[in-house]
């Protein structure tokens, strides 16, 4: 069974109810699921997802977080979506999958994809790391998301590069004018709705940080892949990193301005006043 990570930062996370702010409902237990789309055809799904799927599968008890374009792929969709635990998922998908909504439009949605086997169940790296999302979609500019992966060679090592993130490279996407808008880890459980194929037996570190706008994330991307490629380096339990620049779609809850997650907060608010105790 995959370690979870000692609970440092969850004693000092408070949440005030001033805070218009909350967690997504249904983001203790994630999918990040990646589409390779026949060519010329991701906005004809992001257009048919979002006209209809997205309230029909809320209907459901499941939670859709975010739906993303893939910056350096024309033919990848990308999205999350959440759930409160893995009989809700499974009763969830079952509804979905076999309701009248999917039996009406799988076909069209099917014809733009080729590929949509990789998906990955996440669950949040420790209490508070999960995404802090508003109840509607947020007007204005999208922002854009980076989508770090870390793929492991054993689960045993999470716990490892999970600390790791928290001290050094979590600051350092701070410092560069990003924010962490959530950090997650492999869910070990077996999926138990085996129609929708899961990559299981793989261990890996995910971590999503929001920037205002593309213009940040250039100016933040050396310094910030300066520090993954310093933190992770030393480490030999690391398989490969992968590297997603994401561009939330109109109707995604999940953007490069959203919310960080309090555990980040929480993080970033301790490293500042480091310097402060050191000088008393």
């Amino acid at each position: 069974m995959t370690r979870r990570p000692p609970d440092t930062l969850r004693d000092t996370v408070q949440i005030t109810s001033a805070s218009k702010h909350r967690p997504a409902p249904h983001s203790a237990l994630v999918e990040l699921r990646q589409y390779e789309l026949r060519p010329g055809q991701r906005d004809v799904l992001v257009e048919l997802f979002e006209r209809e799927l997205l309230e029909p599968q809320a209907r459901t008890g499941m939670s859709v977080i975010g739906q993303f374009a893939d910056r350096d792929d024309p033919n990848r969709f990308v999205w999350l979506r959440g759930f409160a635990d893995m009989p809700s998922r499974r009763a969830a998908l079952s509804a979905f999958y076999e309701g009248p909504v999917w039996r009406a439009h799988r076909s069209a949605a099917n014809a733009t994809i080729v590929e949509s086997d990789n998906v990955l169940l996440l669950r949040p790296a420790r209490s508070g790391a999960g995404f802090a999302l508003d109840d509607e979609c947020p007007d204005g500019s999208r922002g854009v998301v980076a989508a770090t992966l870390v793929h492991l060679e054993t689960a045993n090592t999470e716990t490892a590069i999970v600390e790791v993130f928290e001290s050094t490279i979590a600051a350092a996407i701070g410092r560069h004018g990003g924010q962490v808008l959530g950090y997650f880890v492999t869910e070990p459980s077996r999926n138990d709705y085996p129609v929708l194929p899961v990559r299981e037996g793989e261990s890996v570190v995910v971590w999503f940080a929001g920037f205002t706008a593309a213009s940040a994330l250039e100016a933040a991307a050396a310094p910030t892949r300066g520090a993954v490629d310093a933190a992770l380096g030393r480490l030999s339990s690391i398989r490969r990193v992968e590297k997603l620049v994401l561009l939330p779609t109109r109707r995604s809850l999940l953007t490069g301005r959203a919310s960080p997650c309090r555990a980040f907060t929480t993080h970033v608010t301790r490293a500042q006043r480091a310097p402060e105790r050191t000088n008393e």
